[in-house]
């Protein structure tokens, strides 16, 4: 089975786009009767700052490799340290596997077989080499990066389908998958290592995309994979905690997310789009360069992309937008206060680019969500069950002060907390589920390699009226036991995994989807109502 950075590749050879820089700073495009014409390391590296090189550069390169496992005859191996191994351990696996040069910020002891180039930050090399190699595609393609606790993937999902004036015309890379414009691919992560990214640029372009959507992690921020990648538009969306165990506290956390906007990635943007709603967002508004466009969205007066006369209901909301040019009345199937801020900031991306939020409305009202966020789950059950991706206290007070307003019946939630991660937003999470759930099965998320007693405990925490919640191990035994319960009027949330279809335990993974659970319990329980 290919990895998938390795798919990516294959994916570009099979596109007809050359995946590589044909001469320096040139663009590779189109077929070619002669066969491949792979850059030289020397051509990839030229100009960029070097410690130390030792060999000559003149083989092809016809890979970048961060892994050593996926190495092949031609390949450049990057040595980089990670979070759980350090590249340079394997450099000469690399080399046996017919790696054709090797980059690393240590020093080139004993290495004589390849080309060995000593580098300062072996990130920030990648990710440009990876642009020349793919031939810049960010320069052909208008890219519109979103960054943000919460919020983005409904965010990207919407502006790829408010932007799109033709099909397949609008990339996205993100949570859920990879569009490349005549192709999906499922996501591993929200924003991809950096020669991935410019890889699937590289296809966007050549299937006629014109414009490309990102969902920017403060992870990929913080280990470069979006280093150089030229985003015309930013748009902030909200900062709530998150990641902890990542960042250490909330300042380095916004710090990571401010460099998408002040040109600490290699560019400044044009235009940014700021939630000032959100308190961080308000601050960021002040640390933009001089000569970028600001736009700020919000629910607040001074807003220059506005939500007025907010009405929520089971169905969707309706709201009047307000710019500076003008005022529409809004109606969007998407539920919740919080939606109503991601759809203002989706309209505020086209606004952007140019387009009127007035010609705007049906394509808005024609929207059809997006994969675990808000997702109806409808089996012919009088209740209501919704799945969604919430994983953070913030996520699910929103989400459950929203359905509360609109369940006439009782509130449900089957929600856990993910294994390996931040600690501190267990019992936060626990509180707001008991803020607002008339009860609520704590269960299993994604456990990892962490006990998932010790998640339990640290739940436990924000548990403060212990009647109306139960600890359950596995999480369909948790949801069967949710639909028990359930009855006409009632509303069930499962929270936390979305639009995912496994589970994580330690080194196994199994398939799992809340929807397709969901339903499957439903269908028995009409059964056994019948029997």
């Amino acid at each position: 089975m290919a990895l998938p950075g390795m798919e990516l590749l294959l994916g570009g050879l099979r596109s007809g786009r050359r995946p590589f820089v044909c001469s320096f700073g040139m663009a590779g495009g189109g077929s070619s009767t002669t066969g491949p014409q792979w850059p030289t390391l020397d051509e990839l590296v030229k100009d960029l700052p070097v410690v130390d090189a030792r060999g000559e550069g003149k083989a092809a390169v016809r890979a970048l490799v961060t892994d050593s496992r996926r190495v092949a005859p031609g390949s450049l191996f990057f040595a980089q340290g990670g979070l759980r191994t350090d590249g340079n351990l394997y450099i000469e696996e690399a080399i046996d596997r017919g790696a054709v040069g090797i980059i690393s910020e240590s020093p080139a002891e004993s290495i004589r077989q390849v080309p060995y180039l000593q580098v300062k930050d072996c990130r920030a090399t990648l990710a440009e080499v990876a642009r020349r190699y793919y031939g810049r595609p960010d320069d052909e393609l208008k890219l519109f990066g979103i960054t943000g606790t919460n919020g983005k993937t409904t965010v990207a999902f919407l502006a790829q389908h408010l932007l799109a004036d033709e099909p397949d015309t609008v990339g996205l890379i993100g949570t859920v998958h990879y569009d490349l414009g005549k192709r999906t691919l499922p996501s591993y992560k929200t924003t991809p290592e950096s020669v991935d990214i410019y890889s699937m640029l590289n296809q966007m372009v050549s299937e006629g995309c014109k414009q490309a959507v990102l969902e920017v992690s403060s992870h990929a921020i913080q280990q470069q994979r979006v280093d150089g990648v030229r985003f015309p538009v930013a748009a902030f969306l909200n900062l709530t905690q998150d990641h902890i165990d990542y960042h250490r506290n909330m300042e380095a956390y916004f710090e990571a997310k401010t460099r998408l906007f002040t040109g600490a990635l290699g560019s400044v943007p044009e235009t940014v789009l700021i939630n000032i709603d959100d308190p961080y967002g308000r601050r960021l508004v002040g640390m933009i360069p001089e000569g970028v466009r600001i736009i700020t969205f919000g629910v607040c007066a001074d807003a220059d992309l506005r939500a007025e006369h907010v009405k929520l209901g089971a169905d969707g909301s309706t709201f009047d937008l307000v710019w500076p040019e003008g005022r529409v009345e809004i109606k969007t199937p998407l539920l919740g206060h919080f939606n109503v801020a991601n759809t203002v900031a989706a309209i505020g991306l086209a606004y952007a680019h140019g387009k009127s939020p007035a010609d705007l409305v049906r394509r808005i009202a024609a929207f059809g969500g997006v994969p675990g966020r808000m997702e109806k789950v409808e089996a012919g059950q009088p209740f209501q069950v919704l799945v969604d991706y919430a994983h953070t206290d913030d996520a699910l007070s929103n989400a459950l002060t929203m359905l509360r307003e609109i369940t006439p019946g009782k509130l449900l939630v089957v929600f856990g907390c993910g294994g390996d991660r931040d600690r501190t937003k267990r019992p936060k999470m626990t509180h707001a589920v008991q803020n607002f759930a008339d009860y609520a099965w704590a269960t299993a998320d994604n456990p990892r390699k962490e006990d998932l007693g010790q998640i339990f405990e640290d739940m436990q925490g924000g548990v403060s009226v212990p009647e109306r919640i139960s600890f359950v191990e596995d999480r369909r035994h948790a949801i069967s036991l949710a639909m028990e319960q359930a009855g006409p009027g009632d509303c069930l949330l499962i929270a936390g995994k979305g639009h995912e279809t496994y589970q994580e335990f330690a080194d196994t993974v199994i398939p799992f989807d809340d929807r397709q659970v969901a339903r499957e319990l439903i269908n028995l329980k009409n059964l056994n109502a019948d029997a």
